[in-house]
């Protein structure tokens, strides 16, 4: 989000702009993983809307969003003790369709395809990650890239003016660390920090079956008290999704932290037993797995929206500027924008 909403900008502005994704598509943590039962945000689970100019830019994509209901519901275990609690939302709750990676891809279209759009000065590279910054052979006062793609191909890509890191702040750290540079923007890095998290994936579709009961609790999504998990979501009660049960179950910052090294189907054992333990769902699903997320929500922001050195031509963008939240990615990488124009 931050990236797409950065890069979005400064092309609106008339820059000619290069942007490069390590992973096959756009989103980041606003990804839709997607299976034969149908999809999974597996990454955010919604958004709210406070700033007027991401309203504004939502207004281009009517299409792609929808509110979401989620009910108040109080879980308690057999001592009388609160598992899980869904109070009711204080401000507005909205998804993307078809998943929640479908904003970001929505807006990303006319960098992936300018030709589409008045051939706009934009060009995208996918499964491409950035391996060092330096300074570019035949300019001395630009930038070029060495990036390797998919197949580990190595590639050297030049002639930047600026260059723009919409990343985690630890991987924008090492980078620029490998690149022998601005060791004064990687020390303003120091005090943020961001918690990994576990996330689980599970999928009932025998539930559909007709003449069956309903499959475990009547509620849609809860914040968790569980020692184990902190937040768990049934997909197919989004607008856009499909039927078949399915449900999103996210690892607490701490219990993630804790085992961030430890297998996946260990970690995928005991979230089950946690899911289980929250909504009464004991039956077998017939998917499960687990994603782990090194750096997931927001602890400590920086606590301003970008970081930018002028003189070098190199700036930092990213939710963990101001806090966790999808408008704060979004907020983030217009700013940075901005500030570059």
């Amino acid at each position: 989000m931050a990236g797409v909403a950065c890069a979005r900008t400064l092309v609106q502005a008339g820059h000619r702009v290069t942007l490069f994704e390590k992973s096959r598509g756009f989103g980041g943590r606003m990804s839709t993983r997607r299976t034969e039962f149908g999809g999974f945000d597996h990454g955010a689970q919604y958004f709210t809307v406070r700033d007027k100019r991401f309203a504004r830019t939502l207004l281009t994509a009517q299409t792609m969003v929808r509110p979401w209901s989620v009910s108040t519901v109080r879980v308690l275990d057999e001592l009388g003790h609160v598992l899980a609690s869904a109070p009711p939302p204080t401000e507005p709750h909205f998804v993307a369709v078809p998943g929640m990676s479908g904003l970001v891809n929505h807006w990303a279209q006319p960098l992936a395809h300018p030709e589409l759009f008045g051939n706009l000065k934009a060009r995208t590279f996918t499964e491409t990650r950035v391996t060092h910054i330096e300074r570019d052979v035949l300019h001395a006062e630009q930038w070029q890239l060495r990036a390797e793609d998919a197949e580990g191909g190595q590639h050297v890509i030049g002639g930047f003016d600026r260059v723009l890191l919409a990343l985690p702040h630890l991987q924008a750290h090492d980078l620029l660390l490998a690149s022998g540079h601005a060791p004064h923007l990687r020390h303003q890095l120091a005090s943020v920090q961001v918690a990994p998290c576990w996330t689980l994936m599970v999928a009932y579709p025998n539930a559909m079956q007709p003449g069956l009961p309903h499959l475990g609790p009547q509620w849609n999504a809860a914040r968790s008290t569980h020692h184990r998990i902190s937040w768990l979501a049934r997909e197919n009660s989004k607008p856009g999704r499909e039927p078949i049960e399915r449900w999103t179950i996210q690892a607490s910052p701490a219990w993630s932290t804790k085992h961030l090294e430890d297998d996946a189907d260990r970690v995928k054992a005991k979230l089950l037993k946690g899911f289980a333990e929250i909504t009464g769902i004991r039956a077998t699903p017939s998917h499960a797995v687990v994603h782990r997320w090194r750096f997931a929500q927001t602890q400590q922001p920086l606590g301003q929206s970008y970081i930018f050195d002028k003189e070098l031509g190199i700036g930092l963008c990213g939710d963990w500027c101001l806090g966790h939240r999808v408008e704060d990615a979004f907020v983030s990488g217009l700013e940075l924008a901005l500030a570059v124009i």
